[in-house]
């Protein structure tokens, strides 16, 4: 019986894996009074982003910016191909992105729509965003590549960057933490971590966090196993002196 009738659940880094998305939310079911928030990392690697784009567009459910949204839009800003950008972006995954569109006019409207995405959402006691922030930088003075890329210096954070606020993030797959097994979320000073690696094969783990009853829904993308454990089972601490030498 679920503990509480309105949830707030938080989407980890989909990677185009639209099926094993489907999966998870039919275990999640949520009621018209849940609120549901996607990460970032929308596409590129799984083969179905243009489908994960479409559900998440279709729902308007709320997801901010990530880096492979960000490399995508460099690709094409001010309206032009930018070739160097356009390589890096498709050799990110970006490939398996465009085969999943039915023609570039497609693409291109998807492109319009994910740069209207917000870099973070402030929820009052959650602040979401893709990968972090830069732990010595006012909100103010970053941007997009503080973001959606950092990594080392805000996991090693010593102290929570906010506090009274937890930043849930995406972005690193959370096995690349030291002592953390694949799927299970990492949780540091004042963040938590729930990529956990749905197109990566040493993982497979989409996950789902219902952070207002305390219980991650996860779905394994190869072998459509899935499962609901406690958050405080589902999660392994971090401790900032074991990143050190990130």
């Amino acid at each position: 019986m679920r503990e509480n009738n309105q949830r707030r659940i938080f989407i980890g880094d989909v990677h185009g894996h639209y099926d094993g998305l489907m999966m998870l939310m039919e275990k999640i079911a949520p009621g018209a009074e849940d609120q549901i928030y996607f990460v970032g990392d929308l596409i590129d690697r799984g083969p179905k982003s243009s489908q994960v784009v479409q559900f998440v567009r279709d729902n308007a459910y709320p997801c901010v910016l990530g880096n492979h949204e960000h490399l995508l839009l460099d690709a094409f800003r001010n309206n032009q191909v930018h070739h160097p950008a356009l390589q890096a972006w498709l050799h990110s995954g970006g490939q398996n992105t465009v085969a999943s569109y039915k023609d570039a006019a497609a693409l291109l409207a998807d492109v319009e729509w994910l740069r209207t995405l917000p870099l973070n959402i402030d929820l009052g006691d959650i602040w979401l965003v893709h990968a972090g922030v830069h732990p010595q930088l006012a909100i103010e003075d970053q941007g997009p590549e503080d973001f959606c890329w950092i990594r080392g210096p805000f996991h090693r954070m010593t102290q929570p960057y906010f506090p009274n606020k937890l930043i849930i993030i995406g972005h690193t797959i959370t096995f690349t933490l030291p002592e953390v097994e694949p799927g299970l979320l990492a949780k540091g000073q004042g963040w938590l971590g729930i990529e956990t690696g749905a197109y990566h094969p040493k993982s497979g783990w989409l996950s789902g966090l219902d952070i207002t009853n305390r219980q991650v829904y996860q779905v394994n993308v190869f072998s459509q196993q899935t499962r609901i454990v406690p958050l405080r089972q589902a999660a392994k601490t971090i401790q900032p002196e074991m990143l050190a030498a990130r």
